[in-house]
């Protein structure tokens, strides 16, 4: 709107000109003609002051977006992990750095002195200021979906500000906020979320239009915006009636929109085709297709068996296990025990180190007060400049790749690189009693917005190994040695990050939870004692929404080359 007013005071002022050039001849001959003058200054005086105004209009709107921003980053210094551990203060952050940014550099280049300006501002931030991209964007989007379907978010309420026990975020989402979410959906074919964002958009639209001291976002949506993806993933998700309707609204608002057009013939010709056109019309449909893709969960389970497949009986444990909804039964924590661990290094005959096993079968172990602060500290600081995108191995090719279920960023630690590193291996084979030297090195894994790794094998199986066996120089993984260095909680209400083992789920399912972990390691081992591995045994960590915890886990792998002598295979073919 602001650009096309600014284009009509231009032309007005372009054709006042034109007209004084071809009426200005002799006007000095007549005092008649003087007086004409005056009316061609007042249309000036109009003119501009148009124009003034239109200007002082996008002015105070940058004023109030800029002071926005500057409120918000305040809050952002004074605990920017509290600040950044809430899911939605860290999309709205991205968000401003990437969309509404872009609609500012639109303003600054639309005049020499904003032009000037923006040059200045990118040639003092080049290799010194962090940007996210589009990528960053639909990454964190993403995250707030995760965690949507994980922990069973209204969407109202999120949009709010709200989510769970978590203190609200600093800012409500706009409609522009919530259309974002819906279109990162959109364009990771999530019509499902799609359709709950749109709605949320579209009502409010209507309430900001209702509200004039409500200042407006940087980048502006209209319904007829939203209602143009909203009808596509209603017809998506079956709802065909529903999406004709809604096309129908975006035609009366734009009647010349030509994709619109074209939609509502296309709905046209598929309600005839469905008949009666009542497939998806109960509002069952949004539901089943959102269980079936690992949009959402459904509510109110209590039959794990109904949910179908195991894919979906495990991800139903996982999701349980995240929201903090199981606990071990009464018969397995008792038989769970603490014990001062002597051995198998002489070393620990003198100083010893408080063990809790914290699953029987297969057994995971977790020891206490293992690492000092200082070493924590260390670990930390030597990883913060190595941090890069997790990577998984793909099987089928061996290459390393990306992946939607690892959402974390990690680093490799040498022993060359400290004393540190060093002394924590040494400690691992201490209480171990296993070879490090064909051991994997320290990783450190961070995780941030929607942070988690879904459940998955640390070791490679049967099916990923080739028919000759090899799985590397130092075969396969024995053993995991985990443990977090940061842990950090900003609010008062919290729980803690979980990382869990879960196996298989028709037999133990949710009992294999292990956490949460402050200063404690967890190990376990992959093979029994004759040499097979334990029953399936994956492990998953996610960040619950009711902690934003800021944090960092490490792992040593320990790999079965060097543990011949050390662990020995023993004959019995069912020795455990």
């Amino acid at each position: 709107m602001g650009k096309s007013l600014e284009a009509v005071v231009m032309l007005i002022l372009l054709v006042n000109f034109n007209v004084q050039k071809h009426v200005m001849a002799d006007v000095f001959t007549s005092m008649t003609d003087m007086h004409t003058l005056l009316d061609t200054e007042s249309e000036i005086i109009r003119t501009m002051e148009d124009y003034i105004t239109t200007q002082e209009a996008k002015l105070v709107k940058l004023r109030k977006d800029v002071a926005e921003m500057e409120a918000l980053h305040r809050l952002a210094s004074q605990s920017p992990d509290q600040f950044l551990g809430h899911p939605i203060n860290a999309f709205l952050l991205v968000k401003r750095l990437t969309l509404d940014w872009a609609e500012w550099q639109t303003t600054l280049t639309s005049d020499p002195v904003g032009q000037a300006v923006l040059a200045n501002f990118t040639s003092r931030g080049e290799g010194v200021l962090k940007w996210p991209d589009e990528e960053d964007l639909s990454g964190v989007a993403t995250a707030l979906m995760r965690l949507q379907d994980t922990y069973q978010l209204d969407t109202s309420r999120m949009a709010e500000g709200y989510i769970n026990d978590m203190p609200p975020a600093h800012k409500q989402l706009s409609a522009s906020d919530c259309f974002e979410l819906g279109r990162q959906s959109y364009n990771s074919g999530d019509h499902y979320h799609t359709v709950l964002w749109m709605n949320e958009a579209l009502g409010r639209l209507e309430e900001e239009k209702d509200t004039s001291s409500r200042s407006l976002p940087a980048r502006t949506i209209t319904k007829a915006d939203i209602l143009e993806y909203l009808a596509f993933s209603n017809y998506m998700q079956g709802h065909i009636k529903y999406a004709l309707k809604l096309t129908d609204e975006l035609i009366e608002l734009r009647p010349d929109h030509q994709r619109a057009l074209g939609n509502k013939a296309y709905y046209e010709e598929a309600l005839k085709k469905a008949g009666d056109g009542r497939r998806g019309e109960d509002g069952r449909l949004l539901q089943d297709e959102a269980v079936q893709k690992g949009y959402t969960v459904q509510e109110e389970t209590d039959d794990i068996e109904s949910l179908g497949s195991s894919w979906q009986r495990e991800r139903d444990a996982y999701e349980r296990l995240c929201r903090g909804e199981v606990h071990s039964s009464p018969q397995a924590v008792a038989s769970l025990t603490c014990h001062y661990q002597t051995g198998p290094a002489p070393f620990l005959r003198i100083a010893p180190v408080r063990a809790e096993v914290a699953h029987v079968h297969p057994t995971i172990t977790l020891y206490h007060d293992v690492l000092s602060e200082r070493e924590i500290e260390t670990i930390k600081r030597l990883a913060l400049p190595r941090f890069k995108r997790a990577t998984v191995q793909n099987y089928k090719t061996g290459a390393l790749e990306t992946a939607s279920y690892r959402i974390s960023k990690s680093a490799w630690l040498k022993e060359e690189d400290d004393n540190t590193v060093a002394r924590v291996n040494r400690r691992i084979a201490s209480i171990t009693g296993l070879e490090m030297s064909t051991a994997e090195e320290l990783q450190v894994a961070n995780y941030g917005v929607g942070g988690h790794y879904e459940p998955h094998f640390d070791y490679a199986r049967a099916d990923e190994i080739g028919p000759d066996g090899y799985v590397g120089p130092f075969g396969n993984r024995l053993a995991t040695w985990l443990f977090y260095v940061r842990l950090i909680v900003p609010f008062k209400h919290h729980s803690s990050a979980r990382d869990f083992a879960i196996t298989n789920a028709d037999e133990i399912g949710p009992d294999g939870y292990v956490g949460p972990f402050g200063n404690r390691l967890a190990t376990w081992l992959f093979y029994l004692s004759n040499n097979h591995h334990v029953f399936p045994l994956r492990r998953s960590t996610c960040r619950p929404v009711t902690s934003p915890i800021l944090f960092s886990v490490s792992n040593k792998w320990i790999h079965e080359r060097g543990q011949e002598f050390l662990r020995p295979c023993e004959l019995d073919r069912n020795a455990q």
